[in-house]
């Protein structure tokens, strides 16, 4: 099993478009797929209410729900048997221990970042915070950068790519600035599932990011019950 964190301290950075995205091109590609919504406001549950039963099956798991009487956090959030691949959604603004828990349950953690000053000045305050406090590195959990919402050849672009090489972190992929992913939201389903000629640049982008995780694909080993414990 493979368990990718998407995270970022500041929000509105894209965490949900890449998860479900994520998500739904692992089912596509054949894995038995897990979603865990841990944001309150259940945006990733929310897209996968929208996706019909005959598109590729992933397993959603509302870990922001509290258990009702009789029920246990263990059985209520319990993963199918033989799942493959797990992608959390987290809410924005996680720091010290909660940063911590989440990243102990992840064999890879992704960073979703705009190329904006505001952004990128958090994103190294946040990338810190992962370095430092919940020390990554140290427990061999790999991190890598998506650059979000992305015009190419820009100031800003080209800041953010000087910002990452001075941290030695991998900016996996960029993901272009379109209308695609939210006509893809509207309907419950991943940029991989849209057949319109003009989604193809966007899946060409996806590419080295499911490349860089499946470098990973064989470190993730362990208890799924660490994962909404």
């Amino acid at each position: 099993m493979q368990r990718v964190l998407v995270i970022n301290a500041k929000g509105g950075c894209g965490k949900t478009t890449i998860a479900t995205n994520l998500a739904c091109a692992w089912a596509c590609s054949g894995y038995r797929a897990a979603l865990l919504d841990y944001d309150p406001q259940a945006s990733a549950m929310r897209w996968l209410s929208l996706r019909s039963d005959e598109r590729p099956a992933i397993h959603g798991v509302a870990v922001y729900r509290r258990p009702a009487g009789g029920q246990t956090s263990t059985w209520l959030h319990r993963l199918p048997p033989g799942t493959e691949r797990v992608v959390m959604d987290v809410p924005a603004g996680v720091t010290g221990t909660r940063l911590l828990e989440y990243t102990r349950r992840a064999d890879v953690v992704l960073v979703p970042v705009l190329p904006s000053p505001i952004d990128i000045h958090a994103a190294s305050r946040f990338i810190q915070d992962l370095l430092l406090e919940a020390k990554v590195r140290q427990t061999r959990v790999r991190v890598g950068v998506v650059a979000n919402r992305t015009r190419e050849n820009t100031r800003i672009f080209q800041a953010l790519q000087r910002f990452l090489a001075s941290l030695e972190l991998p900016l996996v992929t960029q993901l272009r600035d379109t209308q695609n992913y939210v006509h893809a939201a509207e309907r419950g389903i991943g940029i991989h599932e849209m057949w319109d000629s003009r989604a193809g640049r966007d899946k060409c982008q996806w590419v080295s990011l499911m490349d860089w995780l499946e470098q990973s694909s064989d470190s993730g080993h362990g208890d799924a019950s660490r994962l909404t414990g």
